[in-house]
């Protein structure tokens, strides 16, 4: 198989991802061990801590990214196939506003999560489906699209 032109930008963006994730579960390393939160405990009780939401927002974070990492990843590889560039743009920014996002939710005020354009992540792995939606149908009618 022969991969697009462009296609390394796709790749880049995979592996900036990947340096994200590992920098938000050292982030949640951090909290275990400022917090006093000890594995394998993976939400604190406000009973038992009480910074626990503080700790609690910062794993919660890291966590919601894990849940979308399957859906981003999938459709930055497929959707980059047809359309490299502009699946790398939409993941780019998707990493931008998911730093955002650990950020703000990191705060311990998890509304502070939608600060700084976090939340609106989603548009951006709507853009991914669409490039993978792209790349599909151009694989059933390659002169249509």
């Amino acid at each position: 198989m022969e991969l697009v032109e462009g296609y390394g930008w796709v790749t880049l963006v995979l592996v900036l991802h990947l340096v994200e994730n590992i920098w938000m579960a050292m982030q949640v390393g951090a909290a275990r061990r400022k917090y006093k939160v000890s594995y394998p405990t993976m939400y604190a009780l406000e009973s038992e801590n009480p910074k626990a939401n503080l700790f609690n927002c910062v794993q919660r974070a890291h966590q919601n990214v894990i849940e979308f990492m399957p859906t981003f990843v999938s459709t930055l590889l497929v959707g980059g196939l047809q359309y490299p560039r502009v699946a790398a743009a939409f993941g780019l920014v998707y990493i931008i506003l998911r730093y955002a996002y650990f950020k703000g939710y990191s705060t311990g005020d998890p509304q502070k999560r939608f600060s700084f354009g976090g939340g609106l992540h989603f548009f951006m792995l709507f853009g991914l489906m669409g490039c993978t939606i792209g790349f599909s149908l151009h694989q059933f009618f390659p002169t249509a699209v």
